[in-house]
């Protein structure tokens, strides 16, 4: 940004001499230019943030419908109900949604670019790349009972969570769909429409739920799932090709060129090697670290199960994150708003515009965690009798809901550098800090205190906190050592973006 001209008053008279004049005090202008970006950052950043938190807090809710439909049939129903939805979640949603992250960089920095082309592209070639991997998934969703056996599972269980995660099974491909279209809008900031079509389907998800949960059981609840996630994907979907209808592919705003030239270029339907292999390139590692994100949860669970008293621990900690989950559709959304603020203004080639954005988001995710954490802090009295009347369940969520406040204010950072790092196209280096965070750090940590030093579930929570704060270390350093004209320029070459309109970017 170009400072403003000195002030004419600061000038010296031409018929007087300097050297008579007193130095005039003048206030520093930088720090006005520093608040005003921040400020209309901050307000690019609510508009974006706000809708996706509702979006995911629908999303959220929907699971909590679908928990307590599947109560309500029965005991046997809600455990091979809940086991084969988190064998789901596991081994199929976290790769899809981990695949669809590759889309908000290159979308980002596109939409930055003004490139309608790599935009439309992208949405084709993720679109695609989900379907094709749903083919595997599938196969091993068709097996689940024999999985579950084997990690031995009762056997009833295991037959029911087969029906249920059959009776999913279209989920598969509907989320092919749809995660790539939200990633498309969001990164684009238009989010109102993904928050709406979400509303939407939670409001037909109960009575749907009370329909076919009376005709088809635990297989009708099941069904429900990729019914609503279905609508959202064609409300979705018919939204993009509303607005989007009788547009140009961008190519000639982006390369500055006249229409006719840019008619000549590949079109949004026409995929190269080496277009799919910066998408492989950017996907693989965002895959892995939500997969290495959720998986790190789902052992927590899995060690807690090893405790003494492990119906009771289970419980405990069921019910702490529930209230997480809630938390959890904020970071997610502050994530998302980071990577698309960062993208674009790499894509536009502002790199300055791009570090304020970082640091922006950085500052908001330190601050949501305080009002997180605190949140659970002051909610562990009452949010355990909403799930259970037990007195020794209710007490101890209360008290590890405080041990988990703590690595909820360390959670908001480690989502939101995430995001940062996603949206500069080097989702790599998130990928290194959850394996040394979670992996390296919290895992052992957690072990040792839990059953080496008998700290229980407060000894779990404990480790993950040690990691949660390495992770978030590793991450901030990480961002403090990005080279913003560096990644400037690379965004320069993944949009097309010629030499010129970056340099009249950078300058303005």
């Amino acid at each position: 940004m170009k400072r403003p001209p000195p002030s004419a008053s600061a000038a010296p008279h031409p018929q007087e001499s300097a050297a008579t004049l007193p130095p005039t005090p003048t206030r520093p202008r930088w720090s006005f230019d520093v608040a005003k970006t921040m400020l209309a950052e901050l307000k690019s950043q609510r508009g974006i943030a706000l809708p996706l938190a509702g979006m995911n807090l629908t999303w959220f809710a929907k699971i909590t419908v679908t928990t307590a439909f599947l109560g309500r049939l029965g005991e046997l129903e809600l455990a091979a109900g809940t086991i084969g939805f988190t064998f789901a979640n596991v081994t199929g949603f976290s790769v899809l949604t981990g695949l669809s992250a590759a889309m908000e960089p290159l979308c980002g920095q596109a939409h930055g670019a003004r490139n309608r082309a790599l935009l439309r592209k992208t949405l084709l070639m993720t679109t695609t790349l989900l379907l094709a991997a749903s083919i595997p998934i599938a196969l091993l969703w068709l097996n689940v009972d024999r999985l579950l056996l084997r990690f031995g599972q009762q056997r009833d269980i295991a037959r029911l969570a087969k029906r249920y995660v059959q009776h999913l099974l279209p989920d598969l491909a509907v989320t092919s769909f749809l995660c790539p279209l939200k990633a498309y809008l969001s990164s684009q900031g238009v989010t109102l429409p993904t928050l709406f079509s979400s509303a939407a389907a939670l409001a037909v998800h109960v009575p749907l739920n009370l329909l076919f949960s009376r005709a088809k059981g635990i297989e009708g609840v099941a069904m429900v799932i990729w019914l609503t996630d279905l609508a959202v994907a064609i409300m979705l979907a018919s939204y993009v090709g509303i607005t989007e209808w009788g547009k140009g592919d961008g190519s000639a705003e982006a390369k500055g060129c006249g229409s006719a030239e840019a008619n000549q270029g590949p079109r949004w339907w026409e995929q190269s090697a080496a277009e799919w292999g910066t998408l492989l390139r950017i996907a693989a590692p965002c895959c892995l670290t939500t997969c290495l994100e959720w998986w790190c949860y789902e052992i927590l669970v899995l060690l807690t199960g090893r405790l003494p008293d492990p119906r009771q621990m289970l419980s405990v900690i069921a019910v702490v994150l529930n209230f997480d989950y809630l938390l959890y559709s904020a970071m997610l959304s502050l994530a998302t708003c980071a990577s698309t603020r960062v993208s674009n203004e790499l894509g536009a080639g502002r790199p300055g515009n791009a570090r304020s954005a970082a640091y922006v988001s950085i500052g908001v995710s330190v601050l949501a965690g305080l009002c997180g954490g605190a949140a659970m802090a002051g909610a562990r009295g009452g949010w355990g009798r909403l799930f259970s009347r037990e007195k020794g369940i209710v007490e101890g969520a209360k008290k590890m809901m405080l041990v988990m406040a703590a690595v909820e204010v360390m959670n908001f950072p480690v989502a939101t550098c995430g995001g940062v790092v996603r949206g500069t196209a080097r989702p790599c280096l998130a990928m290194y800090a959850s394996l040394g965070g979670f992996y390296l750090v919290a895992l052992p940590s957690a072990v040792a205190m839990g059953f080496a030093m008998r700290l229980g579930l407060c000894g779990l929570l404990l480790g993950f906190l040690v990691g949660a704060m390495v992770t978030a270390s590793l991450l901030v350093f990480f961002v403090y050592r990005i080279d913003w004209n560096e990644e400037a320029n690379k965004a320069e070459h993944l949009t097309g973006k010629t030499p010129d309109e970056m340099n009249e970017n950078i300058s303005a």
